[in-house]
């Protein structure tokens, strides 16, 4: 792992593409970041964070996605690696809310950004971006979100954590990406097979999430036990 520090930087997923296009970088480059001024989430949503307090990292993976229907495998691989290295640290009631934000109970502490290169000989190279609430614990303007530290009332290292992470991707991804990863990822999906409020299309409607496509997209059994298929965006949980 070739790790890379930087104090501030608008990006770090911008920050490693670049690194990449100019260096032909190694996988497994990290860049982490105490400050982050144009953090972004999925579909371009902002990513907020008090600096210094929590993980901002970014990770360069290459060789491993063999064709563009594998992403959201390599989306799940990476949700069930941070899912499973924050287990080490002692986090009850991990879950994955679709598509790939970490729960703890029903308040969120991490988001993933992948965003992924196609190169002209057919290679993939992806960069894996994360924003893991560590050490910060005022979140009065987000009610559904929470941190490492407000929840078991400690703070933590978030080297350490990096370096669990990063463990857990690696044996996610080091014989390729499996479909028994994806079981693991469908698994750990928050509310799966509970009853749950949904809203879709201005309307509200009681479902119950029967697990995730290998397209990624969220499978819910309707009140009339239909089964209706919504991809990213186009369904709000409503809890």
């Amino acid at each position: 792992m070739h790790l890379i520090k930087l104090s501030a930087i608008d990006s770090t997923n911008d920050y490693l593409k670049q690194l990449n296009a100019q260096n032909e970088a190694e996988s497994f480059t990290v860049v982490t970041a105490e400050i982050q001024t144009a953090g972004r989430g999925q579909m371009g949503s902002k990513w907020l964070t008090e600096p210094g307090k929590n993980l901002i990292t970014s990770i360069l993976i290459k060789d491993v996605l063999t064709s563009p229907d594998q992403i959201f495998l390599l989306n799940a691989a990476v949700a069930v690696s941070i899912t499973q290295a924050l287990k080490k640290f002692g986090i009850p009631g991990l879950s994955i809310k679709w598509p790939n934000d970490i729960l703890s109970a029903n308040k969120k502490i991490s988001g993933i950004l992948i965003e992924n290169s196609f190169r002209n000989d057919g290679r993939i190279d992806s960069v894996i971006g994360i924003g893991l609430n560590v050490n910060q614990s005022d979140f009065s303007d987000l009610p559904r979100a929470s941190s490492l530290l407000n929840i078991i009332g400690t703070e933590l290292n978030k080297e350490q954590i990096l370096f669990a992470i990063v463990e857990e991707m690696k044996r996610s991804t080091v014989n390729g990406l499996s479909m028994e990863m994806w079981h693991t990822y469908n698994n750990f999906i928050f509310r799966l097979h509970i009853p749950t409020a949904f809203e879709a299309d201005g309307q509200q409607f009681m479902g119950i999430i029967k697990g995730v496509g290998t397209d990624g997209k969220l499978e819910v059994t309707l009140e009339d036990d239909s089964v209706r298929r919504f991809g990213i965006k186009e369904i709000e949980m409503l809890y």
